[in-house]
């Protein structure tokens, strides 16, 4: 388990030279309050960035320094993992990584890269994906479970069950398998050579008691005609050659293929988060009649003009991202095309590889050949030592065979393994127990909510949801205040599934501004009631404008305020 202690950070965004000092362990419940743009949600942001180098909100590295010092942005995370007490250190101008254990500064001689790697999957066991699922439901740019592509919810899923080294042992032993294919075509290679070396020397036994000079001449010309297998492999390797190389230059745009694919994604993203906030605007207008900010009636003339503009704007978001869902469609069709190219490529490298140890074969058979040449114009050459060598070669043969059936053997323990490490194997069996329990625990957060359908997550993680009248919805048909609901059982069940596996087991929660415009108060009294008995023995930070009607609901508060433009604890 993470036992969060401390956060504290200085000269980051809003915050000036003083640190400001979080400690996250201190109450089971604690509001934090403040104006619009006081520093609220900034402990998100400094907590994300000391521990996976990014910050919870799209927030770019060079952006987090305070823009009136500068310099010397400072971030500093503690926490305890068993009985060792952790504390990341993470600085920008200058640039600071440390990771201390025990009052220890864990060796940096390694990237930053591996440094970061080694802090996300050896100590803390989870990335920022996983970590903003189980510890954070915001509303900024954190997209919650529901919302994440089929392929990501599984990825999340998979770590919160701590079966993703399922996934690197897969890529391990499918290398693995390539290489061992390749063991496998060599020793049949092999084999083969022998035994043609084995009937040569037979035939060269049986021709010895003729005219050495036949024997003389016979060899000479199959000297002549190994160069000529030679002459031919080498047309062969200039061939393939040619084909690699216009292999190769048809995928020439792999990187721009590549950047393209992830600059459309991001367009993608934005797109989406726009067009939601243009159907909230447009939401806004056609329910409200009245101002929320002055409390005046609003013009039915210009209700009409912005429901109508919105309405367009959102025709003119759709049809983009329409486009955009064909360009993304296009362009994994081009680098499925591109992967394809790489494999034939490789095939070509392979057949180079063995036309040359064909070559490199024959020419110690011309070797061999010529040596027996001279030892018949010499007549030193018996029948004794000719069948010596053919009971070596015959001795080479019996291992050559032998080191192939074991190979296979490899190769057979390999391929099981393979299958049973892929998505449809141990994993798939995994989840599938699972997901009777994870559907169990989100009925069950859902009743406590005064939330009554029945919601079920399949294998590939596509939701299916009843009401009592066994109608059938979607995530989408719901309302924002609904949906909140289905985010916090989903994020309750993550956080006692991990729990019960130990995978990514915490004492943090945190809730960024979930009372403010989902809940109502009805669905904040329950919430509230959860927090006091479901979560009692966590430390819950609950960020929100609505202090005034929250204050004696928590019994710790932390206030936030902008004096002389810096941010700082009331």
């Amino acid at each position: 388990m993470i036992v969060f202690k401390k956060v504290r950070y200085k000269n980051f965004l809003s915050t000036g030279q003083q640190f400001i000092e979080i400690q996250l362990d201190r109450s089971s419940k604690t509001l934090v309050v403040g104006e619009n743009g006081a520093g609220k949600s900034t402990m998100l942001d400094a907590l994300c960035f000391g521990l996976f180098q990014r910050a919870f909100r799209n927030i770019k590295k060079d952006q987090m320094v305070n823009s009136i010092n500068e310099k010397d942005c400072v971030v500093e995370v503690e926490f305890v993992i068993g009985q060792n007490q952790y504390k990341i250190v993470r600085g920008i101008k200058p640039n600071i990584f440390e990771i201390w254990c025990n009052d220890v500064m864990l060796n940096q001689d390694a990237a930053v890269r591996d440094y970061q790697k080694h802090l996300e999957q050896t100590i803390l066991k989870l990335n920022f994906r996983s970590f903003t699922q189980v510890v954070i439901l915001g509303n900024a740019s954190f997209v919650p479970f529901m919302q994440l592509r089929a392929r990501h919810r599984r990825e999340v899923v998979e770590e919160i069950l701590d079966i993703e080294i399922f996934s690197k042992m897969n890529l391990m032993f499918r290398e693995k398998q390539k290489l061992q294919d390749e063991v496998i075509k060599q020793s049949d290679f092999n084999c083969q050579l022998i035994n043609g070396k084995i009937e040569s020397q037979k035939k060269h036994i049986e021709d010895m008691s003729g005219n050495n000079q036949q024997l003389i001449d016979k060899k000479q010309i199959e000297i002549q005609q190994a160069q000529t297998d030679i002459d031919n492999y080498q047309l062969d390797i200039d061939r393939v050659t040619t084909e690699k190389t216009a292999l190769q230059s048809e995928i020439l745009d792999e990187t721009k293929i590549n950047s393209k694919y992830k600059q459309l994604h991001n367009l993608e993203a934005k797109l989406e988060n726009t067009c939601s906030k243009h159907k909230k605007d447009l939401g806004f207008f056609q329910t409200h009649n009245d101002c929320p900010t002055c409390q005046q009636e609003i013009d039915e003339a210009f209700k009409t003009t912005m429901q109508s503009k919105k309405a367009e704007k959102i025709q003119e978001l759709e049809v983009a991202l329409g486009q955009i869902e064909k360009d993304i469609n296009s362009t994994e069709t081009r680098l499925t095309k591109i992967n394809e190219i790489m494999v034939a490529i490789r095939e070509k490298e392979l057949l180079i590889n063995r036309y040359e140890t064909s070559i490199s074969e024959i020419k110690k058979y011309m070797v061999n050949k010529e040596h027996e040449i001279d030892e018949l114009s010499d007549d030193k050459f018996t029948t004794g030592v000719a069948t010596g060598q053919l009971e070596e070669l015959q001795e080479q043969l019996t291992e050559a065979e032998s080191a192939k059936i074991k190979q296979k053997e490899q190769k057979t323990y390999l391929d099981t393994a393979r299958y049973l490490m892929q998505d449809t194997g141990i994993k798939t069996k995994i989840i599938k127990q699972y997901l009777p329990i994870m559907n169990q625990f989100i009925n069950k957060n859902l009743a406590d909510m005064d939330f009554f359908v029945n919601f079920t997550l399949d294998d590939e993680f596509n939701e299916t949801i009843k009401s009592r009248h066994r109608d059938e919805f979607n995530y989408n048909s719901f309302s924002e205040g609904e949906k909140l609901r289905i985010d916090l059982s989903i994020l309750f069940t993550w956080r006692e599934i991990a729990k019960m596996k130990n995978s990514m087991n915490t004492n943090l929660l945190i809730l960024d501004e979930i009372f403010d415009s989902s809940l109502d108060a009805s669905g904040t009294d329950e919430f509230m009631r959860i927090l006091t008995n479901k979560l009692a023995k966590e430390n819950v930070f609950v960020i929100s404008h609505k202090g005034d009607t929250l204050l004696d609901k928590f019994p710790s508060i932390l206030k936030f305020e902008k004096y002389k433009n810096f941010t700082r604890m009331a």
